[in-house]
This record gives C-alpha cells, structure tokens and sequence, in this order.
C-alpha cells in the first residue's frame, strides 16, 4: 500500500518544521503546490497544526514504547500515527497501516510495533504539562496569573483547531481582533485620523478605515508592511497609507490623532491555535523584554494622541505583566486619562481593560485596554 498524499505532505511539512520553518508559513506553500481537494487538505492541516502543538504528548507516548534514540523521520512518523490514534481517534488498523506506509522499508516492523503496543495500553499522562503538551513555563504561569482553573481551560482550548471567520469585506480575522476594531470604532469620530503604529498584517488597519478619514498603518519591517499593503488592495480600501516606521519614534505629529492603538508585540500566548510551533519558541524571558518594549511603544504613542482622544493598547496574550501589569504602569504615566467601558458581554473585566479567554467565545485571547485623553488641560 501506499499512504495517503495528504499524510505525505503532512510528513514533508512537519521535517521542515523540524528543521527550523514555521508550520503556518510551509504548509500553505505545499498544499498550494498539490492538487488535494477540500477534505484532504483539511486532513493535511489538521496533522501538521495537531502533531506540532501535542509533540510533547506523542513524544511521552513514544518514550514509553520505543526506548532509544530514533531518526527525526521515524519519530516524525510515530508523531503522526500517535496523533492520529489518540487525538483524531481514527481506528487503528487505519492509523498504523498509513503510517507504516509512509515509512522506510528498514523501518516498518519498529513503527508497527511501537504504535499498536500504544494503542493496545493507551495513555497514563505524568501530568498536566505533557496530557496538555505545553513547556513546564507556560501552565505554571499562567495558572499563577490566571487561577488554575481559567488557565487550564484556556490552554486546552488552544490545543483545538480555530473556527475559521471572515468579515463582510473578505478579510479573515479571528473575532476576537474584530472585537477590538468594534470597541476602537465605537469610539472613533467620523472622518478622524487613526494612528496604528503596529499595523502588520493590517487587519485592524482596515477594518477601522470604515469610519476613519485616514489611518496611517505603520510597521517597523519592509516585509510587513507590504502585507499590509497587500490586504489594502485585497480589501479595496482606500483611506489606509501603509508607511515604513518605527512606532517608538513615528513619523507623525504630536497631539493630531483621534485614535492611536498599539496593537503591540507581545508572547503571543493567546493566539497559540494559529501558531502551532510558537509554544515551543518562546521563552518565559522573553516576556520581560517584550514588556520593555509594549512600555516604550505606549509612551510615544501616547504624545501623538489629540487632546480628548482615545489610546487603544491591544495584546493577543494572557500573561500579567502584558496586561494588567501595563495597565498599572500606564495608569502612573497618563494618571489622568480615564479607561473606556467595553462590552461586557463580550469582555471580562481585567484592571481597567478587558480580557477575552479562549474559552469564553472560541476566539483568541485578547487584553484590551482603552484610555481617553482629558479635552483640556493634562496632557501626556
């Protein structure tokens, strides 16, 4: 027998993983390049993201059945067959004999052995980190930032595929980042200028361009500001200039726009649905200098905000320091600039802000705070 071209491809993109690509940008450009329909695309993509987010599961699982070093092939495989077993629950004879297949002839009787001795035993998982397949780091924090419980169900959500949403003009968003253009948009004057000085790959850009007169999408790289660009013309919009700049020193003038969000870099901790691999790049010392600049982006970002204008601070993460810790420190920096109501039906309370977990709506998670200037008087 031969395996399945969707398992193939989902082999070849899962060794580029390995060596170093990342799962959202390689597979699109295999599966592209194929001619599998609908439903075996969906199966290609649903191994790559769901074998990359359980590796540390399917790598216990294999620890405790195949005891010794193993070439990334083989273990690629096992992942694959493991994943297919435990998480798709596919029926054995389906998962075993597909993932033989795929192998090299010297390795089939070992692939074979390993996988129906696990599905005969099933699953005792250690503990938490490896059932949930996270970096010891990751639960530990935010189980201490967001109770146990909460954390849990946010990181088991994440371990999900996300539903696929799309806005009336065409442009795919994830609701909880659409949720952030509605508050922003609420607040925003007809016809005022909106300021996004992280603005790639554009989606809130364009999505506020709506009610704006102009909004000026800033990013620091070429590369991504041609993203935006791009969804500019996707989406035919046509108030939205799109402008290589660093948003720590903007090319703009103080004290002129309603609206300036930072939709800031950040741990990415929320959005871990969309980023298979990125649980296993990012590291807990990151987050402190990923806060060092959130700060330094707020603080030039908020000298460009006009008198009685609105600051809007975005983050697809759950972490503390991200958030609440920011808001605490920018509630020292702009004493007097007073917090925007959001929705709450849709947004927890979180300090002055507002925090969307995973599994509150099936959307990323996101902390947004809203802060407008006084009209008169204290300035920035």
């Amino acid at each position: 027998m031969t395996a399945s071209p969707a398992r193939r491809i989902a082999l070849e993109a899962l060794l580029a993983v390995e060596d170093g690509a990342f799962a959202n940008l390689v597979l699109p450009k295999l599966l592209a390049s194929s001619s599998l329909e609908r439903r075996d695309r969906d199966l290609a993509t649903n191994l790559v993201y769901g074998v990359t987010r359980m590796r540390r599961a399917l790598d216990w699982l294999i620890a405790q059945r195949g005891d010794r070093d193993l070439e990334i092939e083989v273990r690629t495989i096992l992942r694959l067959g493991l994943f297919q077993l435990f998480f798709l629950e596919m029926p054995a004879h389906a998962a075993v004999s597909e993932s033989v297949d795929l192998a090299i002839p010297r390795a089939r009787g070992f692939i074979n052995a390993v996988l129906r001795r696990a599905s005969e035993a099933g699953a005792q998982w250690p503990d938490e980190a490896t059932e949930l397949s996270y970096p010891d780091w990751i639960i530990e924090r935010m189980t201490a930032d967001l109770g146990r419980d909460d954390a849990l169900g946010a990181l088991a959500r994440m371990n999900t595929p996300p539903p696929v949403s799309r806005r009336e003009d065409g442009y795919f968003q994830d609701v909880a980042s659409q949720w952030v253009v509605a508050e922003v948009d609420g607040a925003l004057p007809e016809g005022g200028l909106v300021v996004d000085l992280c603005a790639a790959p554009g989606g809130k850009a364009t999505g506020l361009a709506t009610r704006a007169g102009l909004v000026l999408a800033a990013d620091l790289q070429p590369h991504r500001v041609g993203l935006v660009a791009s969804n500019i013309r996707r989406t035919g919009t046509h108030n939205v200039a799109a402008v290589v700049a660093d948003g720590r020193r903007p090319p703009v003038r103080l004290e002129v726009a309603e609206v300036v969000l930072v939709d800031a870099p950040c741990s990415g901790l929320g959005a871990l649905r969309r980023r298979p691999d990125a649980r296993w790049r990012i590291r807990e010392q990151d987050v402190s200098a990923l806060v060092a600049l959130q700060k330094s982006l707020l603080e030039s970002a908020a000298r460009l905000v006009a008198p009685g204008g609105l600051l809007a601070y975005s983050v697809c993460t759950m972490t503390a320091a991200e958030t609440v810790g920011v808001d605490d420190w920018l509630s020292g920096l702009l004493p007097d600039w007073k917090a925007v109501a959001l929705d709450p039906a849709r947004w927890r309370p979180s300090s002055r802000g507002g925090l969307l977990l995973p599994q509150d709506h099936d959307t990323d998670a996101m902390f947004l705070l809203m802060l407008r200037r006084p009209a008169q008087g204290a300035g920035s």
